[in-house]
């Protein structure tokens, strides 16, 4: 799967909940982001840790996990070093899809807070905060402020570092879009205990009937993963 997979996966389920349940359901789908984001985190932190890394912004920026689906598909970015870290996207693969599928409403919940979320769960002292509004929301372009500098001698272990690791931080998009699904749908159970299958049965359906029953066959085998 790429990246159109996951941002479309979250985007059938994030109007299905809103259609359903309206302010309610939008309330569940932040709750399933912020949970996704700090899992993402925190496996991010675990992972630098295991190999003898410290948990910091330059090993947040390398231990990412994922990459784009082909080179030139995104326009990202560094803004600055200091005297706080800035990045930039320009344009987004999540973003392109959305408008593509014409469910940018929706799939821009996504947007909300996952880049914070995925920060708190790395947990390394500072917080990334939305300095621009979100493309998807209407803006020309995403900034981020990480909170803190980042030095030249930290930032050159960025790429170091990625090279050193070989991809091996890296998860796919079978395994990011299972992510989204099973969180998400953890969290509408939660909320709506009577209704919450049939909101996620439209979605599956949703995306089914865009890709096919392939892709859900591959999100099974995570059934039982611990994100």
């Amino acid at each position: 799967m790429k990246i159109e997979n996951q941002a479309m996966m979250f985007a059938f389920l994030s109007r299905a909940a809103i259609v359903a349940k309206a302010e309610e359901g939008r309330a569940a789908i932040q709750a399933g982001m912020k949970r996704y984001g700090r899992e993402r985190g925190a496996r991010m932190a675990a992972r630098a840790r295991a190999n003898g890394d410290p948990v910091e912004l330059w090993t947040n920026q390398a231990y990412g996990e994922w990459k784009t689906d082909y080179p030139g598909q995104m326009d990202f970015g560094t803004l600055r070093l200091e005297p706080t870290y800035r990045t930039y996207i320009a344009s987004c693969a999540w973003c392109d899809s959305w408008k593509k599928y014409d469910i940018l409403e929706y799939g821009r919940e996504y947007c909300v807070n996952v880049d914070a979320a995925v920060f708190e769960g790395f947990n390394c002292g500072s917080e990334c905060t939305a300095v621009s509004k979100a493309m998807s929301w209407g803006g020309k372009r995403c900034d981020f402020d990480w909170g803190v500098a980042m030095s030249e001698e930290d930032y050159a272990k960025i790429s170091a570092k990625k090279e050193e690791l070989a991809g091996s931080a890296l998860r796919d998009f079978d395994y990011h879009t299972a992510h989204i699904y099973y969180t998400i749908c953890d969290e509408l159970r939660k909320a709506f205990p009577e209704d919450a299958e049939e909101i996620i049965e439209k979605a599956v359906e949703d995306y089914a009937e865009l890709y096919g029953r392939e892709d859900l066959a591959r999100i099974a085998e995570f059934k039982n993963e611990k994100f």
